[in-house]
């Protein structure tokens, strides 16, 4: 997008802060101290769903529901852009989304969730875990919870991934009791996606093989004295960094076609997009793309201008491309942020945090398309027909990927709600 890069909080859920990836994950880096590994699946029945992705866009800040997903007539809240039809008849959306608003048939949205926390962080715990907690590692986030819902034995790529444009990336410690297996690994989008992921200079391949035996063999004697979880998630880590060593291609989005790449465009979000498209084309269970600082305190309507556009076409050709490929009809897309923007507009022509009615779009696999749940009034102040929040949100992605979110893990011995288990999904959304 051109030049606009907008932090008007100041803090450091506006920014992207990773760790450096292969340098930290090749020694061990991904493990979480005290955090014990999985000792058996799922309890609950087979959740296996082979074959199905979820991908969340993430639109850090607070995206504006009126200047996306639910436009409203009245000037004083709905601001000066007009609402446009779609593919589904009697289905508007913001006049900003127009590449957007012709997918429409593969979508569905949520025009009535209803939060309780206003501050980034809060937030973003909550519509990530599907739960009412002030802890960021208290419970597992989505994607910590899909790839451990979807994980197949062979599978050789991490089942959550983050992407971003360059090779940099990190481990997030966001899988909580189910363990640094399932935290989000960040991959790049261009010379490999990977850092560090050739062998060094006069290094072969047979030298580095057998250092990597000399290795699993010193694990391996030591393991059969003594019982280690936190040697056994080094382990893991070692073994998953050889294989995204092996499949490094996979990141590297200058191998498409010129033609598929100019249609992606040439953004950061797009190109993030792009390796997106072939993460689902590998099975991978969860794929994060971020587009950061939606905060607009000020000038909100002429930073959504330039900030939808720049999310518009991207979006619109990433759905088309899954459609064609026959990759949407397993894969669930979901475009979350982490609340709305008020009714009411500031001093500095800007909407402030507003999560008491807001929404969500999602695509694809498990939902019905072209479905609207939920309304607002005509200033967009009140949920006026099905409330729904955090907790019904995270049961439905679940269910829509096959996952039973009524069931438990069983993690050394103990049990654990996959879900909030005194709240459902929203049945009518589900296909």
């Amino acid at each position: 997008m051109s030049g606009f890069r907008y932090q008007p909080c100041g803090t450091i859920d506006h920014g992207i802060a990773r760790r450096q990836f292969m340098g930290e994950f090749l020694t061990g880096g991904a493990v979480m101290a005290g955090t014990s590994l999985f000792s058996h699946p799922v309890g609950a029945g087979e959740l296996v769903s082979r074959g199905r992705s979820m991908v969340v866009v993430y639109l850090n800040g607070g995206i504006s529901q009126f200047e996306s997903w639910d436009p409203k007539r009245d000037v004083e809240t709905g601001g000066p852009f007009r609402e446009i039809s779609t593919t589904v008849p009697g289905v508007q959306i913001s006049e900003l989304l127009p590449r957007t608003a012709q997918q429409m048939h593969h979508m569905a949205l949520i025009r009535s969730i209803s939060t309780d926390l206003d501050d980034h962080g809060l937030a973003n715990n909550l519509v990530r875990s599907g739960r009412t907690t002030r802890s960021a590692t208290e419970y597992p986030e989505l994607g910590a919870v899909v790839a451990r819902g979807l994980e197949r034995a062979d599978f050789p790529l991490p089942g959550h991934i983050t992407t971003m444009v360059g090779g940099a990336g990190g481990r997030a410690n966001n899988a909580a009791y189910l363990g640094p297996s399932y935290a989000s690994v960040g991959v790049g989008a261009e010379q490999g996606g990977i850092v560090n992921a050739q062998l060094p200079d006069g290094m072969t391949v047979a030298v580095d093989s057998r250092r990597h035996d000399w290795r699993r063999f010193v694990n391996s004697r030591h393991r059969s004295r003594v019982q280690s979880a936190e040697m056994d998630a080094y382990a893991q880590s070692y073994e998953q960094a050889l294989r995204l060593m092996e499949k490094r291609d996979l990141f590297d989005i200058s191998r498409e076609s010129v033609a598929v790449q100019e249609a992606y465009g040439k953004s950061e979000f797009g190109r993030q997009l792009l390796l997106a498209r072939r993460l689902v084309e590998q099975e991978v269970p969860f794929i994060e793309v971020q587009h950061a600082g939606w905060d607009f305190h000020h000038n909100n309507f002429e930073f959504h201008l330039h900030y939808v556009a720049d999310f518009d076409g991207p979006f619109a050709c990433f759905l088309g491309d899954l459609a064609e490929r026959g990759l949407l009809e397993r894969t669930l897309v979901i475009v979350m942020t982490e609340f709305g923007r008020t009714p009411g507009i500031n001093a500095g022509y800007g909407r402030d945090h507003y999560p008491k009615a807001w929404s969500m779009a999602a695509a694809g696999c498990g939902i019905q398309h072209g479905a609207v749940i939920g309304a607002t009034d005509a200033k967009g102040v009140e949920v006026t027909e099905r409330k729904v929040d955090h907790r019904h949100l995270f049961h439905t992605w679940l269910r829509a990927v096959g996952i039973d979110s009524g069931g438990q893990f069983e993690i050394g011995g103990r049990k654990f709600p996959i879900a909030d288990p005194a709240f459902g999904p929203i049945e009518e959304l589900l296909s």
